[in-house]
């Protein structure tokens, strides 16, 4: 995870502002940076998204391909995680920095997803046992300022919102042999219902008090923070404690309340954002640099 070093002095102002609600950017405990969300900033992929977040900044590319369905779900397709730390986002990230990271926000992300009701996964079966759409979720970081879990949330769920997979018909021959047919018109096509993609919001302790969406320096005054992924309705669907420090049992109820509550206000957020853009369809202007 990216980092800097504050000395005793600069950790202590950072403190001192949170205990009063007061933090060194001019937010409140429970405020979130302003964060631009662009979609369909790829063009050879099924969906993507762009989310910058204060200095975080995060590219997601969703492809739809072809594959087998797995044993144990034989009638469902399923998703793929894969993590790029661009070296040029930190020098921390250059040999195996990036790796590592890149392992622990995938392994996180199939966590989150692992929730029955999270995506449709029945919808991505083409042919029980035989064929099914696989979705392929890149992630790329491009640049880290702090709470790399809430900007790849917002921006997973982002691309998926904006992901189109090709209608299939299967036709059966007299012999029983099944072929596949890919629609050839662009619009002819799935949309995923994301409404139950949870968000993943980060709470920082800091001192006696906990903030969201912290910046590299408040991360560097944080020993312990929790990491919950939540649901449009205030549902808390995983946990994870991050961090070397400890965390009362009294702090963890509180963040998790303030989480449910924050998560909640940062979907309606999301998906305002998403349906005004939806609404411009192809007349709006696109800023993405990879458009």
């Amino acid at each position: 995870m990216a980092s800097v070093v504050l000395s005793e002095a600069e950790k202590l102002y950072v403190v001192h502002g949170v205990q009063e609600d007061l933090r060194v950017d001019g937010r409140g405990c429970e405020d979130y940076r302003c964060a631009e969300v662009e979609t369909d900033v790829v063009s050879n992929t099924s969906g993507s998204a762009r989310v910058k977040l204060g200095h975080t900044d995060i590219l997601v590319g969703v492809k739809a391909e072809m594959g087998t369905p797995k044993l144990e779900k034989p009638d469902e397709g399923y998703l793929e995680f894969f993590v790029d730390c661009s070296a040029n986002a930190t020098p921390e990230f250059e040999g195996r920095g990036g790796e590592e990271l890149g392992t622990e926000i995938a392994n996180t992300f199939y966590r989150v997803f692992s929730s029955e009701s999270c995506v449709d996964l029945k919808s991505l079966c083409i042919n029980p046992r035989q064929h099914c759409w696989v979705l392929y979720v890149d992630v790329l970081l491009l640049e880290c300022g702090g709470n790399l879990f809430d900007a790849i949330s917002l921006a997973v769920k982002a691309a998926l919102f904006n992901t189109r997979i090709p209608k299939v018909r299967v036709l059966e021959d007299e012999e029983g042999s099944k072929e596949i047919e890919l629609s050839d018109d662009p619009y002819d096509c799935i949309r995923l219902n994301v409404d139950n993609v949870p968000c993943i919001v980060t709470l920082s302790k800091i001192g006696y008090r906990h903030v969201v969406d912290a910046t590299l320096q408040e991360e560097a005054c944080s020993l312990a923070s929790l990491l919950i992924s939540v649901t449009n309705k205030g549902t808390l669907t995983s946990m994870k404690k991050m961090g070397k420090g400890s965390l009362d049992p009294e702090s963890i109820f509180e963040m998790m309340e303030t989480g449910k509550r924050v998560g909640k206000s940062l979907h309606i957020a999301l998906q305002k954002i998403l349906e005004e853009e939806e609404s411009l369809g192809t007349s709006r202007q696109k800023v993405g640099f990879l458009g």
